[in-house]
Order: C-alpha cells, then sequence, then structure tokens
C-alpha cells in the first residue's frame, strides 16, 4: 500500500474493542487521538499485507504491540532507522527486494515517492516500525511474537520426561535408517505431531507438586505450553543430526566388508561418541554471538519447526487468506493423511514412482542414454525425475525450508559439474573411463571394489602389499566432488571474512571481554526486540560451555590413548584448532544460507599428512574434524529456536546437555544390534534398500586419504587437485570484489553455494535435485512474492506435514511388509532396474584393458 487515505484501504477488519483504549490514554505528540482509529486501520492493512493476514488475527496482540510502537515512533527516528536498514541490509538475498526498493524510494522524499504528506508519514514509520521493532525478515515474523511471557512455564516435569522419551525414540529410529538410501528420518516435525498429544494427555495429571526457593513445581501446572512443546522440540532435535560415531566409524572400522577391526568395543564406542558429542555442544555456546543473536542469522532450515509447533498450539481465528479459510492445524492434518497414504505408492507398491529413470525406459540397454539420464547408474538430467516427496526433500537442501536463491545457486553449480564429469568420463581423464560414472566407490584396477585388507598390516600400510594389489581409483563424480570440497574451503573462509569482516572482529573482541569480565551480559551489544526480551533471562556463562570443551577433550585423549589407533595426540589437537579456525564462517554461511559445508575432506587431508598409512587414524581424525561442526551447527541452531521462541538459555543447556547422554547410550546399542540382525547390512542387493552409501562414501575415503594417502594422491594419481586450492582462494576476492562493485545485480549469487552445488554427486545427482527445484521455484520464490500471506500460514506446515508422513509410513512399510519380506514381483517395482541404469549390462564407458588391468604400471604406483 503505497497511499495512505482511506480509500485505498481495501476492507480492513475493525479489531475488537478489547484493544482500544491503549493508545488514548498516551500523551502522544506524534499522532492525535482522533486519528488512531484510522491510523490503526491502516496500519493493520499494511501489516498484514506485509507480514501476513493470518499472523495477525491469530491474537491481536502481535498488531497491538507494533501499532504501540509505531504510535510512539516520531519521523526523524524512523528515518535514522530506514538509513540504518539500507546500510545493513544492501546486498542481503535474505531480505525482500520489493521492501527494499520502497524503502529506497522513501528515502528519496515525499516528492519523489508519489503520495500525500501524510501517506507519505506513514509509509516511513511503518516500515520502520516493521523491520526495527519486530523483525526485517517476512519469515522471522511469520513464526515468532514480538513480546514474550516470563513467566509460561518451560521446565516442567512433563516436558523432560516428554522430551527423555522422544529423545530414545528419534535416536533409535533415525541410527536405524541411516544406512538406507535414501535415508528416512523421524524428523522435529514428527515428534512435533506426537508431542501435541502426548503433552495434552499429561494435562490429566493431577496438580500434585512442591514449592522450591519461592517456585511452585507440580506435575500438571497449567494447560500444556508453547514453551513447552518448543523446549521439548528442542531436546529431541539433538538426535536429528545423529552420532558420527555410530552411524558411520563403529560400522565402517568393525564390519567385515571395510576394515573388520575386532577390537572396536562398547569402551571405545561411549568415549569416541561422548567427546565428539560433547564438543560440538560446548562449541555451540561459544557461538552465540556470531549465529544466534545476530538478526541477520536467520536459520531458514529451522524455520518450519518453529511454525509448526505455532500451528499446533497457538491460538487462532478462522480467517480467510487469499481464499483459504482451513486453520493451520486442519491443514496439517489433512496433509499428514494425504500423504501417509500416498507415500506406499512410490515406497513399495509401483518404486517406479519413487525413481522415475523413464527416459531410459526407452532404450534400457542403451549406455549412454542411461549414463546422462539414468536415475541409478547416471548423472539424472531429466525433466521429471520422480512422484516421491522423500526423493524431492532431499536432507541437506529442504526445498520447502531454505531460500530459492540458495537452492538454485547450488543447481548451477550441479549443472556446471555435470558437464565436467561427462568430459572427464569421456575423456577417459585419469582412467574414469574405467569406472562406472558416478559411483561412490574406489576401486582397484581391474574395477572391483577396493579390498583395503589387501594391503594392510597391523592396521598399516603395507608397501609390499600395495605394490602387489593396486591403487585405488576414483570415479568423474567423485573426482569433482573433492576437488570442489578442496576449492570450497578457502574460497568460505576468505570470502566470509571478508564480507563479515567488522562483525566478527567485534564479536571477538566482546567474547574475550565476557571472559574476563563475567559480570558483562551477552546481549549488550545487541539491541534487536528478539534479544531484548531474552535479556531478562540468566544467561549461561561462557565458561560452562568450555568446560564442556575441556571434557570432551580429555575424553578424546584417553580414547585414542588406551586403543591401538595409531593415532598421535599432537595430530587431534591440531584437528581440534582447525575447527575452531574453520566453526565461525561455517556457521555464518549456514545461519543465513541453509547450505552446510563440512569439514570433513580437509580434515581427512590433514590427517592423511599427519598419519600416512593410517586409515583408522583418518576416520577418528575426520570424525572430530566433521562432527564437531555438525553438531555445532545442530545444537547452535536449536539454539536459535530457542531465541525465537523465548525458552531461558539456561534451560537450553540443561536439556541439550540430558539429551546428548541419552542420544549416545542409545545409539551405541541400535548400531551394535543392527550390525548383528540386519541381512546382508550394506551389501549392494540388500532388499530393504540398506545398502549405505554414505558408509561406502567414508571408507572410500580413508582409503584414499589415509592408508593411500595425499602425498601418493596429489603427487601421483590426481595431482590436479592440488590446484583447487588457489581456484578458490582467487575466485574469493575477485566475486567479493564485484559485489562491492553491483550489489544489487549481484545480490543473490553466491560462489560458496555454487561450489557447493558441485559436491552434491557420487552417488546423488540431479534427480534428487530436480524436483526441489521446481517446488523450491513455485512454493519459495512464486508464492511467496505474490501470496504471502499464504505463504507464510501454509508452507512451512505443507513441508513439515509431508516430511512427517513419509516417516511415519516408512516406518510401518519397513516393519509390516518388508522386513519380512513380503515384496511385490512386478514390472512398476523391477523396471527402475531393468537396464544399464539399474545395474544390468555394461556399466563403463570403456572395457578393461587385454592385460587384465588399467591405470598406472606395476613398479610405477605412486
Amino acid at each position: 500500500m503505497q497511499q495512505g487515505t482511506e480509500k485505498t484501504i481495501a476492507e480492513p477488519v475493525i479489531l475488537s474493542t478489547e484493544f482500544t483504549g491503549s493508545y488514548e490514554k498516551k500523551s502522544n505528540a506524534t499522532i492525535d487521538s482522533d486519528e488512531i482509529q484510522e491510523l490503526r486501520e491502516r496500519f493493520q492493512y499494511r501489516f498484514s499485507e506485509e507480514a501476513g493476514t493470518e499472523k495477525l488475527h491469530a491474537g491481536s496482540a502481535d498488531l497491538d504491540f507494533v501499532f504501540d510502537k509505531l504510535s510512539e515512533l516520531s519521523f526523524e527516528k524512523a528515518s535514522a532507522i530506514l538509513q540504518e536498514i539500507v546500510r545493513t541490509h544492501t546486498g542481503d538475498p535474505n531480505f525482500p527486494a520489493e521492501t527494499m526498493d520502497k524503502i529506497e524510494r522513501l528515502l528519496e522524499g515525499e516528492e519523489k515517492y508519489g503520495a500525500d504528506h501524510d501517506a507519505y508519514d506513514f509509509d516511513v514509520r511503518a516500515e520502520a516500525t516493521l523491520v526495527h521493532y519486530f523483525s526485517p525478515y517476512p519469515e522471522v515474523r511469520a513464526i515468532t511474537d514480538p513480546y514474550d511471557d516470563p513467566t509460561a512455564p518451560v521446565e516442567t516435569f512433563r516436558a523432560y520426561l516428554l522430551g527423555i522419551i522422544w529423545t530414545i525414540i528419534g535416536t533409535g529410529v533415525n541410527q536405524f535408517f541411516t544406512t538406507r538410501m535414501p535415508s528416512i528420518t523421524i524428523t522435529s516435525a514428527v515428534v512435533q505431531v506426537l508431542l501435541y498429544p502426548c503433552g495434552k494427555a499429561m494435562q490429566l495429571l493431577p496438580d500434585w507438586g512442591f514449592t522450591f526457593r519461592g517456585k511452585r513445581h507440580s506435575l500438571n501446572p497449567c494447560p500444556w505450553s508453547l514453551k513447552e512443546q518448543m523446549f521439548v522440540t528442542i531436546m529431541v532435535n539433538v538426535t536429528m543430526t545423529g552420532l558420527w560415531v555410530t552411524q558411520y566409524n563403529v560400522m565402517t572400522q568393525k564390519l567385515p566388508m571395510f576394515y573388520n577391526q575386532k577390537w572396536v568395543g562398547y569402551g571405545y564406542q561411549f568415549l569416541q561418541s561422548f567427546s565428539t558429542q560433547m564438543f560440538g555442544f560446548g562449541f555451540a555456546g561459544v557461538l552465540r554471538r556470531w549465529v544466534v543473536y545476530p538478526t541477520k542469522a536467520i536459520w531458514p532450515t529451522i524455520l518450519p519447526t518453529v511454525a509448526l509447533n505455532r500451528a499446533l498450539l497457538a491460538p487462532e481465528k478462522k480467517r480467510s487468506i487469499n481464499g483459504w479459510t482451513i486453520s493451520r492445524y486442519w491443514f496439517f492434518v489433512v496433509v499428514f493423511v494425504a500423504m501417509f497414504v500416498y507415500f506406499w505408492l512410490p515406497d513399495y507398491l509401483f518404486n517406479g514412482l519413487s525413481t522415475f529413470n523413464w527416459i531410459t525406459w526407452i532404450a534400457p540397454n542403451n549406455y549412454n542414454l542411461a549414463v546422462v539420464t539414468g536415475s541409478v547408474l547416471g548423472l539424472g538430467l531429466s525433466p521429471v525425475t520422480t512422484f516421491d516427496w522423500n526423493v524431492a526433500n532431499i536432507t541437506w537442501v529442504p526445498p520447502l525450508a531454505i531460500p530459492f536463491y540458495s537452492l538454485f545457486n547450488q543447481y548451477i553449480g550441479m549443472i556446471i559439474s555435470f558437464f565436467i564429469i561427462i568430459a572427464l568420463n569421456w575423456s577417459n581423464y585419469k582412467w574414469t573411463g574405467y569406472i562406472p560414472i558416478n559411483t561412490n566407490l574406489i576401486v582397484d584396477n581391474t574395477g572391483n571394489p577396493y579390498d583395503v585388507t589387501q594391503v594392510l598390516t597391523n592396521d598399516l600400510l603395507d608397501l609390499e602389499k600395495y605394490n602387489a594389489y593396486s591403487p585405488p581409483y576414483w570415479s568423474s563424480g567423485n573426482l569433482v566432488v573433492y576437488g570442489a570440497f578442496l576449492a570450497t574451503y578457502p574460497l568460505a573462509v576468505i570470502y566470509v571474512v571478508l564480507r563479515e569482516w567488522r562483525p566478527i572482529m567485534a564479536s571477538f573482541q566482546d567474547f574475550w571481554h565476557g571472559i574476563r569480565h563475567r559480570g558483562k551480559s551477552i546481549y549488550e551489544q545487541f539491541t534487536d526486540p528478539l534479544s531484548q526480551m531474552m535479556s531478562k533471562y540468566k544467561e549461561v556463562p561462557d565458561w560452562w560451555y568450555l568446560c564442556v570443551v575441556l571434557l570432551s577433550f580429555v575424553l578424546g585423549i584417553i580414547s585414542i590413548e588406551i586403543y591401538p589407533t595409531n593415532v598421535g595426540v599432537w595430530g587431534f589437537v591440531i584437528i581440534i584448532a582447525l575447527n575452531a579456525v574453520f566453526l565461525i564462517p561455517l556457521m555464518l554461511i549456514y545461519a543465513t544460507t541453509g547450505f552446510n559445508l563440512g569439514l570433513n575432506v580437509l580434515a581427512e587431508m590433514l590427517a592423511g599428512y599427519f598419519f600416512p598409512g593410517n586409515g583408522t587414524a583418518n576416520l577418528i581424525l575426520k570424525c572430530y574434524g566433521y562432527n564437531i561442526d555438525g553438531q555445532a551447527e545442530s545444537y547452535v541452531s536449536d539454539q536459535k529456536m530457542a531465541h525465537y521462541s523465548k525458552i531461558p538459555p539456561r534451560a537450553v543447556f540443561r536439556g541439550q546437555l540430558l539429551s546428548t547422554i541419552i542420544q549416545v547410550i542409545v545409539a551405541v546399542g541400535v548400531v551394535n544390534w543392527q550390525m548383528g540382525h540386519v541381512p546382508n547390512l550394506c551389501e549392494p542387493d540388500q532388499p530393504d534398500k540398506f545398502t549405505c552409501p554414505s558408509l561406502k562414501t567414508i571408507y572410500s575415503a580413508s582409503v584414499m586419504w589415509g592408508v593411500l594417502g595425499p602425498k601418493r594422491l596429489f603427487g601421483g594419481l590426481y595431482p590436479i587437485l592440488q590446484w583447487c586450492f588457489l581456484i578458490g582462494a582467487l575466485i574469493a576476492p575477485v566475486f567479493w570484489y564485484a559485489q562491492k562493485r553491483f550489489p544489487k545485480l549481484l545480490a543473490n549469487w553466491n560462489p560458496i553455494l555454487i561450489a557447493g552445488g558441485m559436491q552434491n554427486w557420487a552417488p546423488y545427482n540431479l534427480s534428487y535435485f530436480t524436483p526441489g527445484l521446481y517446488l523450491s521455484l513455485f512454493f519459495m520464490y512464486f508464492v511467496k512474492r505474490r501470496y504471502i500471506a499464504w505463504w507464510e500460514k501454509y508452507v512451512y506446515l505443507l513441508s513439515a506435514s509431508m516430511t512427517a508422513a513419509v516417516a511415519f509410513s516408512a516406518i510401518i512399510i519397513f516393519f509390516a511388509v518388508q522386513y519380512k519380506s513380503v515384496m511385490l514381483n512386478w514390472w512398476g517395482n523391477n523396471v527402475v532396474y531393468a537396464g544399464v541404469d539399474g545395474g544390468n549390462g555394461r556399466q563403463t564407458l570403456l572395457d578393461i584393458p587385454a592385460e587384465g588391468y588399467f591405470g598406472l604400471p606395476y613398479g610405477q604406483f605412486p
């Protein structure tokens, strides 16, 4: 709305009289009392148009609060706020472009804005009020309130009880399905759906309790609250990212098809698990100043979680949103039921709908067609690749959570790397023509899976055995993935530091000052409404988190010293220091774009230099190098959820610590049961899809970087990889400078995301990302721009409900029919694997030469 007159208001809804009068009692020099009702109606329309009609009418308190601020805001202060917004958010891809354009026109003056004085004055103050007293981002306004009730219960007996129960369930199920392709996860959405009726059931408990230090604690203090729901969600979220040690290291070290190390027992597993998880927890607390409190750190991946809890518990009135009147709760229920039933089609009844490699059906035995368009063997270039939400909603690139520009940048990276992979394979660069184009397995010089046990003696590389066997070789897809990883590390650090140098240094200084002066509030440097509301609660001192880091360090040293890992403490220390250096830039990237860049490749490369020929040391140090950052991201994103929901920081600390301990105990138990009871675990023909794609990647990497080592890898096998560091380092300043010169033109382009998209191959391909691009384009771009109110009310719920339904349906399908080997043998399930794309017939561009092997000649191995 640009005109401020009453005539421009399209059927405004008059607010209830329960909120009138609070402004008339104020002595207000800015607005006359006679103007209040007209201004209130005008602002209601403005706020509804920008922030979502539903959000306002869910309870008029949001509007009441923000209008209160507008009524007190002078034109001069509003202008200053808008000038600061332009300075701060120019080039910010998450800030709405339409809003920025409007603010810039407002700052040009009343005449150029093209409105009468009253309308111009109102619009200046309305825009300033929204962005300054609520949030600059409509996504955040959609899932938060600009006020808080500090008396609302959080750490109740029933909240802790449900948190413990669902932590156990979530850890167990997610650990069990982590080896499946594609994996199935009990997400936050699933837990929230089941948690809600559980919380309601807890209201049947008697109101028995006691008073301690002036505060009453009861089994049933009040109706199940939004803050309790969020607190339990935060506890259970600890299980969402899994436990690296049990998901990857334990199986890779212990299973006969990998390292077959019998000494990997419970003691080693518990020490490693507690150490790696607690490290991430400790570092997360240190990171608060950089990625929790700053407004720009919106954490797009957590917004659906907060939105769903609000849908379940926030009061809501029935209103028309772009013609839709269904409530958020019933919208969730309808979509959930529909997807729960539908998922039986692609997952069990008609697998061709899930892996829709329909182009290969035209000529199943055509190798070139399968390589380019296939979804299994191939690179997945096809306009339509699946009708399965579990495929389209790829875990690390959720299309209805991350911003469209983020997914689009990554997709551009995949398209660029698609042609690079094709060129490498068709030119037989470094013998890639003898290897399936996109496999994540490493192979020997006969094309068979690499058997690392043939080159080891006492778990260390035996050169005599190695020279008699073969070096390991990568596919074209794997070669591009690792090249992209190596380029991304210098690119990410240099680019982020150049863009965010001032706030990074300011937070460093504040952190050091906080350690020296423990009475200083962490919130002093943050003036946004959320931080000011959170400042009312007791903070978690930095030294608490530093103590957790110290404990994790001690447990890690014990685990590598008393077991035959052959890992030196000095190498362990360097990897921990590496995490500390990279944590801030990686968290800043994730907090603003939803893109997760792990340190796994950098850690395993350094570990290979430190301990050459030692695959076990590589696995362990890679675990610390990646899992610390990965867990820190998980914990700190939960802290951001608490920030949005106004959960006391010390409650979050206690809840996350307890859940971490429970998670480790449960995960260790499940992984050991799984290795003993799931038949043909990790085999390619495992009937229930427990083919362990990630485990094979972990194993392959440990052989390449650990057993073979980076010196042999860079020096003799793939020397081009070492130049990728330089490429990434050069791209960063060039792109940064270009964005400084052309901020609007390049605002939505991010070189880190483009390079990150190039990492999405082997074994995944375009078929897993193309449908997500369509969904993101429609919902996160078109709908968000044209129907903002509908988008804010329903889109996050749509994602959450379908994800929850898939998880529930998959669990029932597995244990009801698949686990009992009740399989359907018909064309719709068999066509996926009928031709070359499914593994039948020719799988490589070139046949093995007449001498029986390819690659470097014997006697010339690096």
